[in-house]
C-alpha cells in the first residue's frame, strides 16, 4: 500500500517543482509582463503609438556582400542619404546603402572595441568603445581615408565597468541635445548624457549623465542591442536580440508597441537570428542588421 502512495506523491512534488521552475523562467525572461503587454495591446492600441506592430518586412535576410567580420549597430544619415555600421574585430566604419550594399569602408585606430555608432550631425557621429565605456566623436568627409581616436573628442564613462556588457547601442535626440547609451546587460540600462559632442565652443564644456530608473524597470527585454530616437514623436526604440523584439517607449518610458523578429511575424520568413543594430529614416523606414551580416527593411503600409 505504501508503494501505491508514494508514487502520486512523487508525481506530485515533481508537478510542483516543474510549475516552480516554469515561474522562476517566466519571471527571468520577462514573459509575464510581456503576454500582459501583448494583451493589453491587442484589445486597446495606444492611440500615440508608432504603431510598430503594422510594420511589414519588404527585405529580408539579405546578406552584406564583401564582409568577413560581423557588423555591430546601424544609424542613418540623412544628409547623404545612406546608413553608417561598425566592426569591431577589426574596426571600420562602413557605408551602406538603402539596400544593404557596402558604399565604402574606412578603417578605426584606437578605438579598442566598437559596438554602436550614430550620427549626430552633418558629417559627425559617436562611436562606443564598448570595454572602456567610451564615447568617440569623429568626423568624416568624402576625403577621410581613416580615422584616429586619439584626434578624436572623447568622453569616458566608466559607470559599471562590465567587461563585453558595456555600451551596446546609441542614439540621439538632435532638438534636446541628448545622446541615449544603452548597457547591454548586467544590469539593462539607458541613460541619457547630456553636453557631449560638445557643438559650442564659446561655452563651458559640462556633462550631465541622466538614468530614468523607472523607465528601465519597464523595459521587459532580456538585453539591448541597439537604440533609435524617433525625432517625430519623441518616442526611443529599443532593440532586443535575445528577445527578438523592437519596443517602442514613450516620452515617460512606457512601452506602446512593439515589433517581432521572430518568424512567422511582420511578414518573416525565418526568425532574425541576432538583431544587432536598428536605424530608421525620415519617412519611418525602419532598417535592421543581424549577425552573420543579414539585411532587413520594415515598411509600415500606407493604407
Amino acid at each position: 500500500m505504501r508503494r501505491y502512495i508514494r508514487l502520486p506523491l512523487i508525481a506530485l512534488v515533481v508537478s510542483l517543482i516543474a510549475l516552480l521552475l516554469l515561474a522562476v523562467a517566466g519571471q527571468h525572461y520577462r514573459l509575464y509582463e510581456r503576454g500582459w503587454f501583448n494583451l493589453k495591446s491587442w484589445w486597446q492600441p495606444a492611440e500615440q503609438s508608432m504603431g510598430l506592430d503594422q510594420y511589414r518586412v519588404v527585405l529580408q535576410a539579405k546578406p552584406i556582400d564583401g564582409l568577413d567580420e560581423d557588423i555591430s549597430a546601424l544609424t542613418f544619415d540623412p544628409d547623404r542619404n545612406s546608413l553608417f555600421t561598425v566592426t569591431n574585430k577589426q574596426p571600420e566604419l562602413i557605408e551602406l546603402s538603402l539596400d544593404g550594399r557596402i558604399l565604402r569602408r574606412v578603417p578605426l585606430t584606437g578605438f579598442g572595441d566598437p559596438e554602436a555608432v550614430e550620427y549626430v550631425g552633418p558629417g559627425s557621429y559617436v562611436i562606443t568603445d564598448e570595454r572602456e565605456q567610451r564615447l568617440i566623436r569623429v568626423r568624416v568627409d568624402d576625403t577621410t581615408l581613416f580615422l584616429d581616436a586619439n584626434d578624436s573628442e572623447q568622453l569616458s564613462l566608466g559607470i559599471g565597468l562590465n567587461g563585453n556588457k558595456g555600451f551596446e547601442g546609441l542614439a540621439y535626440d538632435s532638438k534636446g541635445k541628448r545622446l541615449f547609451v544603452a548597457k547591454e546587460r548586467d544590469p539593462m540600462l539607458i541613460y541619457e548624457v547630456h553636453g557631449f559632442p560638445h557643438d559650442n565652443p564659446e561655452q563651458p564644456y559640462a556633462v550631465h549623465v541622466v538614468q530614468d530608473r523607472k523607465r528601465d524597470s519597464r523595459l521587459f527585454v532580456r538585453d539591448l542591442s541597439s537604440l533609435q530616437f524617433d525625432e517625430r514623436s519623441g518616442h526611443l526604440l529599443a532593440l532586443s536580440d535575445e528577445s527578438q523584439l523592437v519596443l517602442e517607449l514613450d516620452t515617460t518610458g512606457k512601452p506602446l508597441s512593439s515589433l517581432s523578429l521572430r518568424k512567422g511575424f511582420q511578414g518573416l520568413e525565418k526568425s532574425v537570428p541576432q538583431a544587432e543594430g536598428i536605424a530608421m529614416d525620415d519617412a519611418g523606414t525602419i532598417y535592421l542588421v543581424s549577425e552573420p551580416n543579414l539585411f532587413y527593411v520594415f515598411k509600415k503600409p500606407t493604407d
